[in-house]
């Protein structure tokens, strides 16, 4: 991509991303953009596509216990569709891609891309969603939504299906199940040793809830 046009697209995407949710905020996507482009000169893709499709795969977001929410992917690809109309030298033949890309990224939805670039784009989105980060980001929307750290009655899910209404039980919904839903090589590495790191903090937080009388 022209690096031109790559640094305008950086401050629309910073002037245009959420401000009120740190999970979802121009650092996620500037985190989601930056592991794209490594991925995607690994597989040659084409960045002119991945990159906007990075930069605004989020631009509209909503709280995950929100009806809206469910449209956040369509209503970003829309979006994305006039700033690149309004982008002076970008390739408008490419936008219909960058708005696919964006369309199947959802990891909820469970759309298997077609594209290269799609399929690069679900890698780099859901690798912020294993590992250290993801942790975080959890933790992050679950306040923001009230809801409590973990069920007291059984934390770690042995003896129900994990719900919503827990942070730790995103551990067992998404987080812990990300590795297996990588496209390329180089996410499939990163994923696993992100996973790990989630297995053993898992382990961390048993043994302080022991300690503390709670299990």
């Amino acid at each position: 991509m022209n690096a031109s046009i790559e640094k305008t697209l950086l401050k629309i995407a910073e002037e245009k991303q959420t401000k009120t949710d740190p999970s979802h905020d121009f650092q996620h996507a500037f985190r989601v953009f930056q592991l794209a482009k490594k991925i995607g000169k690994a597989e040659k893709a084409d960045l002119d596509i991945l990159i906007p499709a990075a930069l605004f795969h989020d631009v509209i977001v909503y709280p995950k216990n929100d009806p809206r929410s469910k449209n956040e992917t369509n209503e970003s690809a829309e979006l994305v569709s006039l700033i690149l109309k309004n982008t002076k030298g970008y390739p408008q033949k490419k936008i219909e891609r960058v708005m696919t890309c964006i369309q199947q990224c959802s990891f909820s939805k469970g759309i298997m891309p077609d594209l290269l670039e799609a399929k690069i784009l679900q890698d780099a989105d859901r690798l912020e969603a294993t590992g250290a980060i993801s942790i975080m980001r959890t933790f992050s929307s679950g306040g923001q939504m009230n809801r409590s750290f973990f069920d007291p009655a059984d934390p770690f899910c042995k003896k129900r299906e994990a719900a919503s209404q827990f942070g730790l039980d995103l551990f067992y919904k998404r987080l812990l199940v990300v590795e297996k839903r990588m496209h390329t090589k180089l996410a499939k590495r990163i994923a696993k040793r992100r996973t790990l790191f989630l297995k053993k903090f898992l382990n961390e937080l048993k043994l302080e809830l022991q300690e503390s009388g709670v299990i």
